[in-house]
């Protein structure tokens, strides 16, 4: 990774102040979206992290939410409505507030007997709606302590998966197997929003500024990327 240029970083005081901040800009690249082809396809990531934004975005009444197509980054492999999945808070922090975007809502397909043909079914989805490679109008990322993004987790066989824009973990992370979108559909994202914030998760940061191989944000294409994060993480 020696020459990497990291993205472009805004850094805010408080998580507060990015979570705002973040909402603005993605609600600016929305409308962007739509205004040059029509509609916006975005997928969002899961963790605790997004969720205060996900609700300030979901107070926008200027936004035009039936032209918005939402997938997910990933998704743990878990029962309908558990707490572990990313769609249950997701559901809970923006499309109970906007009912009208859950009808353009593509849920990653974990529950399917066949996990495998599950992934290529969702890989059919994103051509359907982004062309053929997929090319998504926005992704949104976190970083993890460890430098996983998306599910794309440290020494997991899924970083090697360049010929697939969908699928699973080798194994189980923090307990689940994941589905994930991989490094070729996220690197052919319009535009990367990372969103990091909290102490916890400097030194991931610090890491991936630098291009360490170890960590698998490291591996996200970083010319049309932005960071919003606070002080605590930027440090």
């Amino acid at each position: 990774m020696t020459g990497r240029t990291p993205p472009p970083e805004q850094v805010y005081a408080t998580v507060e102040e990015a979570d705002q901040h973040g909402a603005d800009w993605l609600a600016d690249a929305i409308l962007e979206s739509v205004a040059q082809r029509g509609r916006c396809a975005i997928a969002v990531s899961g963790g605790r992290s997004p969720w205060p934004m996900f609700a300030i975005l979901a107070e926008r009444d200027d936004l035009p939410w039936d032209r918005i197509i939402l997938f997910q980054v990933d998704e743990r492999i878990a029962p309908e409505g558990d707490e572990d999945r990313n769609l249950t808070h997701l559901k809970s922090n923006l499309l109970s507030q906007r009912p009208e975007l859950e009808v353009h809502t593509h849920p990653m397909p974990v529950n399917d007997e066949d996990l495998n043909a599950a992934c290529r079914r969702y890989e059919q989805l994103l051509e359907e709606a982004c062309g053929s490679p997929p090319s998504l109008d926005i992704v949104h990322l976190g970083l993890g302590p460890d430098g996983h993004t998306a599910s794309l987790v440290p020494e997991d066989s899924v970083l090697q998966v360049h010929d697939r824009d969908v699928d699973l973990t080798g194994g189980e992370y923090q307990g689940r197997r994941r589905m994930t979108l991989t490094y070729p559909c996220i690197n052919r994202a319009q535009r990367i929003m990372w969103q990091i914030v909290g102490e916890g998760k400097s030194s991931a940061l610090r890491q991936m500024r630098a291009g360490d191989p170890s960590m698998p944000g490291s591996a996200i294409s970083t010319e049309q990327a932005v960071i919003f994060a606070d002080a605590a993480a930027a440090d």
